[in-house]
């Protein structure tokens, strides 16, 4: 199995990217190989000048076509998502999460925002025809720290990504290898 991951940070490191980090490591420790993306791999005028042709954004397609799942991690600014990742996304083809499961990460300076990924993200994932939309997890700032170096994450963040990744990954395995119907 394949899954891409999307740091849509303008900031590295960041703290939503270490979220994606921790992420990789555990869905590596079960087989999954990860590619990770980040909004630098991307020429700032590519991005503003809408140039769907652009070498990396052509590469992220081709990778994301080859994905079962996807990952995308977002700081949480004025109540919704970087205007980095959305300008990317924008660029997707329509259909460009079809048969993805999709796990969305976030993380802002207070919980006045954890509805950023409902109301924000989701609705745009959704748009691009994500398979399957899982409940995201949305982390205070201070649940993370030492993000620059080795991550370490508060008790009960740590829990809730543990959480979400055993549901990436099941759900990943019921898309990649169906139950047989009976006939």
């Amino acid at each position: 199995m394949r899954v891409l991951t999307l740091a849509g940070s303008p900031r590295f490191p960041s703290r939503s990217t270490s979220l994606l980090s921790i992420c990789q490591h555990k869905l590596e420790a079960r087989g999954v190989e990860v590619m990770p993306w980040n909004i630098h791999n991307f020429q700032p005028d590519d991005l503003i000048q809408a140039r769907f042709d652009a070498p990396a954004l052509l590469a992220l397609r081709e990778d994301l076509m080859l994905a079962d799942g996807f990952i995308v991690a977002t700081p949480v600014y004025k109540a919704s998502f970087s205007g980095a990742l959305k300008t990317l996304l924008d660029l997707l083809p329509e259909r460009a999460l079809e048969h993805k499961v999709v796990l969305p990460l976030a993380s802002g300076g207070s919980s006045g925002h954890m509805l950023a990924l409902d109301y924000a993200l989701k609705p745009v994932l959704n748009a691009l025809k994500a398979q399957e939309i899982l409940h995201g997890v949305y982390a205070e700032d201070n649940q993370i720290t030492q993000y620059d170096r080795h991550p370490e994450l508060h008790s009960s963040l740590a829990q809730r990504l543990d959480d979400a990744i055993d549901a990436f990954w099941l759900a990943l395995t019921r898309h990649h290898y169906p139950v047989a119907q009976a006939v």
